[in-house]
């Protein structure tokens, strides 16, 4: 699994892809909240993997 994060201005952009399949999420919001957003990211990344 790859975390990447982006900054935009205040903004900051956390992707998640799973490296076997090429499945992959991403969630935005404050650049305070990179944790959050993290947590965010890696579920939405099992509800699309258990969905396939």
């Amino acid at each position: 699994m790859i975390v990447e994060f982006v900054r935009n201005g205040a903004w900051l952009k956390c992707s998640a892809v799973h490296v076997a399949t090429g499945v992959e999420v991403s969630a935005v919001g404050p650049v305070a909240e990179r944790h959050g957003l993290e947590r965010i990211a890696l579920a939405k990344l099992k509800r699309a993997l258990a969905a396939r």
